[in-house]
């Protein structure tokens, strides 16, 4: 085809730019409430800001474990806590923040690493991948809310100000916080960087004077070191250590989360000047990158310092499920080494992050959901609208909460699982891109690379299976999400597969442009055909001249489907020309047979339509359709003309529909 002076045709009108008939429809599709990110992938739509004011936005899902993660610890770990966390670090800075670094530099719209994946993988084992990776996608985000929410109202309920009063309220100060972050989002609200400035300093300065504090009681105290020692070599020799450090390393994932926002977030990112007119915005990724180091290091010397403190000034007692420590490890210190008033300031500040966590966590879910489903045709469209997804999401954040009772410590595993998953994804995406490029450059080094990271990826694989054996109610949960994901989403396709799936028409050069207007409106009688040459069109006309009386010309139509045709909705180019008295189109790039040819025929509006129909097995037909795009096209695009002429109010006279057995 010849691609000059290519004319995009203006798109019909489809039944969802109908307007709400009614206030409450007409509130819960309002766009006044947004997520954090425009669904647009293009930088340019965003306001930047310099990577270290970015750089809370990933802190607040990051930083805020902080609140729970060495209580967790403690629980999983013992006395081993420290040693376990050591490799939490060294897998953390030598594995999750490579991999991530790698993966700022392919996917710097901040699609992260489920696009990636869907990029390397073709067709329809790339969607099953992207709906499973979702179905954890959503565990994480999910229980990051419920988890969050869960842990504040454990540093409530234990405030020794508050505690005899709602002491037993636990529960319902959980779902309290879940309807409030759920009321915002209604509302209306807009991720600002500022607000995650203003809620992650003040708690890092916090967390840095009660670990500070804790080192000093721990220097005055000698016996601290002498008890944690005698209790840590009880578990064995140095050899044996490491190996139980190793086992009970999985137990500590809850502090790998944030990497997964870090890359999601680089659209906000003010990078080069020069930015713009590169193909690859180079300061973006150099700005991310730094802003994960500064993260991940920053984040590393408070795990492992407070996994410390806490392992040595903490009593077994206290820390189990239950006890003074649970859930709040260092709010516990910081109220009986600091007093009350300091302690109860520590308090509001965790649960001012954890709160805002679950917003940051909540928005995420706002941006990847319609970032994928609706494109995949599998969510119904009312999806694109903020209020109903909010109302959809909080309604599974009361049920997940209610099932675990709001225990942080029995959220963990789910957690977990999400977090690993995700990294776990990334690693393989990372592998697999440096594996094709090492293959398409020949590069030694780079094929190298892919050899460490293949390497990381067995780390995060026996890291991720070793958490599903010990904590399988996270799979669980993880696999309720994927098969609720895949289920909706076959049953969304389904129902949605007679709509007309077509995002826009290009004509693709000037004749094209030129011959098109004299086909509209009542003046040709259209003609799909399988295959458009010579022989093919002159025997159809034949066989319609002579069955039925023709007065107009016809237009033939050969639609050419495009490899992939696992996308719901695609744009098609047009190639028009005429033939003697007849036309001749040359539709490419569609994702569906039937709907092409019914959306062209609106366009164009014809007198008659004359289809063929094949006459084979219509369940294989209708199978092959819902799969492949193909099938008895007759009579799918016929349904498909009536769903739109009952959506349809205009008045004009239909075109005749003929169907014509080959």
């Amino acid at each position: 085809m010849q691609t000059s002076s290519p004319r995009i045709i203006p798109h019909l009108p489809v039944p969802e730019d109908d307007p709400a008939k009614d206030s409450v429809s007409r509130w819960l599709r309002s766009e006044d409430a947004k997520g954090s990110e425009s669904k647009d992938e293009h930088h340019e739509t965003h306001r930047t800001q310099p990577w270290y004011s970015v750089l809370w936005l990933t802190g607040v899902d990051y930083f805020s474990s902080l609140g729970y993660q060495p209580g967790i610890a403690l629980l999983a770990a013992g006395a081993v806590s420290p040693l376990a966390t050591v490799l939490l670090l060294i897998v953390t800075l030598g594995g999750a923040l490579p991999i991530y670094a790698q993966v700022a530099k392919r996917s710097f719209a901040g699609q992260g690493s489920i696009a990636m994946l869907e990029k390397l993988l073709p067709g329809w084992s790339s969607k099953v991948f992207v709906l499973v990776m979702l179905g954890f996608a959503s565990t994480d985000f999910i229980i990051t809310m419920t988890l969050s929410a869960s842990d504040a109202a454990e540093h409530l309920v234990h405030n020794p100000f508050l505690e005899p009063f709602i002491a037993s309220y636990q529960l319902p100060i959980t779902l309290f916080l879940l309807a409030l972050l759920a009321g915002v989002f209604l509302v209306g609200f807009s991720e600002a960087v500022s607000v995650a400035v203003a809620v992650g300093i003040p708690y890092i300065a916090l967390n840095i004077i009660v670990i500070g504090r804790c080192f000093i009681e721990i220097s005055q105290h000698p016996d601290y070191w002498n008890t944690w020692e005698t209790a840590l070599f009880r578990q064995g020799d140095v050899t044996g250590l490491l190996i139980l450090s190793a086992l009970t390393f999985p137990k500590l994932a809850l502090g790998l989360s944030g990497f997964e926002t870090g890359v999601s977030v680089m659209p906000l990112i003010r990078g080069d000047k020069e930015d713009k007119n590169r193909v690859t915005p180079e300061g973006r990724i150099r700005g991310t990158q730094i802003l994960l180091t500064v993260a991940a290091v920053l984040m590393s010397g408070l795990l492992i310092t407070s996994s410390f403190v806490t392992t040595l000034l903490i009593a077994p007692a206290d820390y189990a499920q239950g006890g003074k420590a649970s859930g709040r490890a260092l709010a516990y210190l910081s109220h009986s080494l600091l007093g009350e008033t300091f302690g109860t300031i520590y308090d509001l500040s965790t649960i001012a992050i954890l709160w805002f966590a679950g917003a940051s966590a909540m928005a995420g879910l706002l941006n990847i959901i319609p970032r994928y489903l609706p494109r995949f045709g599998m969510v119904p469209s009312w999806v694109k609208y903020t209020r109903p997804l909010v109302l959809v999401l909080f309604s599974i954040d009361i049920l997940v909460t209610v099932i675990f009772k709001g225990n942080v410590d029995a959220q963990g595993g789910a957690y977990a699982t999400g977090v690993l998953a995700l990294i776990l994804s990334a690693a393989v995406a990372v592998s697999l891109a440096l594996s094709k490029e090492a293959t398409e450059t020949g590069s030694s080094k780079t094929k190298n690379l892919s050899r460490y990271f293949w390497a990381v990826s067995a780390v995060f694989l026996y890291t991720f299976i070793t958490n599903i054996i010990e904590r399988p109610d996270g799979i669980i949960i993880a696999s309720c999400f994927i098969v609720a994901i895949l289920v909706i989403g076959a049953i969304s396709r389904w129902r949605r597969a007679t709509e007309l799936r077509v995002e826009e028409v290009t004509l693709v050069d000037d004749l094209s442009t030129e011959v098109w207007p004299d086909m509209l409106g009542k003046k040709v009688c259209l003609v799909p055909l399988i295959s458009n040459d010579p022989e093919s069109r002159i025997r159809k006309a034949e066989q319609i001249r002579a069955l039925y009386t023709i007065d107009a010309p016809l237009a033939f139509l050969h639609v050419t489907l495009r490899d992939d045709r696992s996308e719901f909705v695609g744009g098609i180019r047009l190639q028009v020309s005429k033939i003697g008295d007849d036309y001749c189109l040359e539709a490419e790039g569609a994702v569906a047979l039937a709907n092409t040819i019914a959306y062209l025929s609106e366009l164009i509006d014809p007198v008659s339509l004359h289809l063929g129909l094949t006459r084979k097995n219509m369940t294989y037909q209708s199978i092959q359709y819902l799969i492949y795009g193909v099938g008895e096209t007759g009579l799918m695009v016929y349904q498909i003309l009536i769903r739109y002429w009952e959506w349809s109010t205009h008045d004009d006279i239909r075109p005749r529909i003929f169907l014509m057995s080959d």
